[in-house]
């Protein structure tokens, strides 16, 4: 069933800092924060045909385009602490339900993968090519056949126009505070999801998604209706989350990323398919863009660690809003009844979870109004 609306309002408050934490932690903490924004809108703005990327169908294993991991050891797996999709976000207003509900800030699609990796680990190329790129913690590498790299949170070690070696050149090493380097993939000037089987490999995932809540709201900043009353246009909400397959240690230790893949339907009590499936999120192959980020996510979603202002929430988790529809679902296109809501959430390899809601559509003259 669905839970209380106002769990990211709890969610909101946890995310204060205690006075025990350090001032040198705070400061660490937002550093780490600004600088992994940053690194995200570094990549965009370095390639802007990114941005024009379309939702795709579904994945496809490229297995001609394989590459191991950009830190030793390259063929063995390493923890993916941020998946591909996750909100990134900068609020620009202190940590309050309003900023949170309604306020301004820096949201995007996470443009990559985020490899743990303790700070000063060498990063080096997973493919051969020419650096394109240099910024002041990142490069970026083109290959010869359409693809390009990024490398985010690294002091470089190489310039421009310099040729290197997949496993032999050192691009860098990571920066502290990050604990982590960012990975970009292109293809053709489209930023792809890395995780695709057939890519970065060796990667696996056994954990199961979870669809934590689904609720139903008037608008995107409204409160919960009651599923047994539904009229007229409303926003369906479904809080859903998954765990990292291997675990992640320090600091991120549990925090989670986003699903690949979330779906819904609508049966009536007897199972009669009512709505057939339809696709509400889909990361496995690219993202869209980040102007249609809030049409994506639903108010109330932050990232893990977010930031409020000069605020830092540290070690806290995030909370995964979605929208099942960019605009509201019209309850008039259903005959007044009861109805069974089914979302499903998905990872990049096919393991899912799902959470079932019982709803009532009333949309008739007469009690209520």
């Amino acid at each position: 069933m669905a839970t209380n609306a106002h769990i990211p309002v709890r969610s909101a408050r946890r995310c204060i800092v205690r006075p025990a934490v350090s001032k040198f932690v705070f400061a660490t903490a937002v550093a780490i924060a600004t600088s992994s924004a940053l690194a995200c809108f570094g990549a965009l703005n370095a390639s802007p045909e990114v941005a024009k990327a379309t939702r795709p169908a579904g994945t496809q294993a490229v297995a001609s385009k394989g590459f191991g991991y950009p830190i030793k050891p390259f063929n063995s797996e390493h923890p993916i602490r941020g998946n591909f999709g996750d909100p990134r976000m900068q609020f620009h207003g202190p940590p309050t339900l309003r900023t949170l509900l309604r306020g301004s800030g820096s949201f995007s699609f996470h443009q990559g993968v985020d490899i743990a990796a303790p700070n000063g680990t060498a990063v080096y190329p997973v493919v051969d090519g020419t650096v394109a790129i240099v910024t002041s913690e990142g490069v970026r590498v083109n290959s010869s056949d359409g693809r390009a790299f990024d490398y985010w949170h690294i002091r470089r070690l190489v310039r421009k126009g310099q040729q290197v070696v997949a496993q032999q050149t050192v691009l860098g090493h990571i920066i502290k505070p990050a604990g982590h380097v960012h990975l970009t993939e292109y293809q053709d000037g489209r930023v792809v999801n890395p995780l695709v089987p057939g890519r970065l490999t060796p990667y696996h995932d056994s954990t199961r998604p979870s669809v934590r809540s689904i609720v139903f709201r008037r608008n995107d900043t409204g409160r919960e209706l009651l599923p047994s009353f539904v009229r007229g246009s409303v926003e369906i909400v479904v809080d859903a989350e998954d765990m990292p397959c291997m675990p992640v240690h320090g600091k991120w230790h549990g925090l989670p990323v986003t699903p690949a893949l979330i779906t819904w339907q609508i049966q009536s009590v007897t199972g009669r398919t009512v709505v057939s499936q339809r696709v509400a999120v889909d990361s496995r192959t690219t993202v869209s863009r980040n102007s249609s980020f809030w049409q994506v996510y639903a108010r109330g979603t932050y990232q893990n660690m977010a930031v409020f202002g000069s605020h830092y929430s540290y070690m806290q988790r995030g909370s995964y809003l979605f929208k099942l529809t960019p605009r509201p679902f019209e309850t008039q296109s259903l005959r007044d009844g009861v109805y069974e809501l089914i979302v499903t959430a998905s990872d990049i390899r096919g393991n899912r979870g799902s959470q079932t809601l019982r709803f009532t559509v009333h949309n008739r003259s007469g009690w209520g109004g």
